[in-house]
């Protein structure tokens, strides 16, 4: 079986360029990983009462993780995701000139790259593609580091951060139909990328042209990931960017409806995220639009506004009506004009 990615140096690339993070006593550690777990138990009942939704199949317990077993977990599912699905796209064909071109450890370092600088910046995720129903991990050194920097009360940021992840968990566990519809999505755009070695390698070469031009011009709008994809690919990345920004929307509505008889400095803790959101320095907006960041950000600003507005509308139970199938879920026109959904859907 062909390797396209070596995937044990992508976890050993991720691991050595992971920083340890924020100084902390083995005794605070402990506490930490504690708390955590108490307020993941805490979130899901405040979860459960904001929105309605109650898991239908049974999960796994929070896992408190350091920066590079996230980036092994996430590069764990990835390769359970991927392999298969490479193995498929380029089945009866030659892959040795993309092998020699690209080849697999080259790949793995830029994996390991990719994952190992997300995991200084990522607080928490409900990862599914190692298995059913997913798993729900909290990465610790982030979140101490930037309760820190945000001068938050620790209860607070980090019981709003799990109530963020928590509904995560919740809509995959509630909608038991929604990761396979994922998954599905993922294949569809691996299957859409079916192509000739050459145009695939004309593809890479473009797209390090555009990394290239970003990092000479930080206020350059090229996109590594507009370049690899082919048209059918778009039409793929239209209805997983309006998925992701649904369920990235949803949880951030409900981490702030929960209020503050629940999280006192709710209002403070997002006023000082959002300034954190919005500020970067060149290389890091740079890095941002390279890995996508950049577009998960607007998917949180704009899926809180439509789940906001849908629920204005037809309150939290028709709002929930999202949830009922594939074809109920909001398509991207719609994430941007949510009477147009209620329409269709929940009038």
């Amino acid at each position: 079986m062909t390797q396209f990615v070596d995937w044990d140096l992508a976890v050993a690339t991720a691991g050595a360029i992971s920083k340890a993070g924020p100084r902390v006593s083995f005794d605070e550690a402990a506490d930490v990983v504690g708390e955590l777990r108490t307020l993941t138990d805490a979130a899901a009942g405040h979860v459960v009462a904001t929105t309605g939704l109650e898991s239908q199949v049974a999960h796994a317990p929070v896992q408190v993780v350091d920066r590079a077993d996230w980036a092994a977990a996430n590069i764990r599912g990835l390769r359970t995701v991927m392999s298969p699905l490479m193995e498929r796209a380029m089945s009866g064909r030659q892959p040795g000139a993309l092998i020699e071109s690209v080849g697999s450890r080259i790949t793995g370092v830029q994996a390991g790259t990719v994952l190992g600088y997300l995991s200084g910046r990522v607080l928490g995720q409900y990862e599914v593609f190692s298995g059913t129903p997913g798993t729900l991990l909290l990465v610790a050194p982030n979140i101490v580091e930037v309760e820190r920097k945000l001068g938050a009360s620790p209860r607070d940021f980090r019981l709003w951060v799990c109530l963020h992840e928590v509904t995560h968990r919740t809509q995959f566990t509630a909608v038991p139909w929604l990761r396979d519809h994922f998954m599905s999505e993922i294949e569809a755009f691996v299957t859409a990328a079916q192509t000739d070695t050459e145009q695939l390698l004309d593809r890479l070469r473009r797209g390090l042209a555009s990394l290239a031009d970003a990092v000479r011009d930080p206020n350059s709008r090229a996109s590594v990931l507009d370049l690899v994809q082919t048209p059918a690919q778009r039409a793929v990345i239209d209805r997983l960017t309006a998925l992701m920004t649904l369920l990235e929307g949803h949880a951030d509505y409900v981490m702030d409806a929960v209020g503050p008889q629940v999280v006192p400095s709710v209002e403070d803790i997002r006023q000082a995220f959002n300034r954190r959101r919005a500020a970067a320095n060149p290389l890091e907006r740079v890095l941002r639009k390279l890995l996508g960041i950049d577009v998960k950000l607007r998917q949180y600003a704009e899926g809180s506004k439509f789940v906001t507005a849908a629920v204005e509308r037809v309150g939290m139970a028709g709002f929930n009506r999202v949830f009922t199938s594939a074809e109920t879920l909001p398509t991207l026109a719609e994430i941007n004009d949510p009477d147009a959904w209620v329409r269709r859907v929940a009038s």
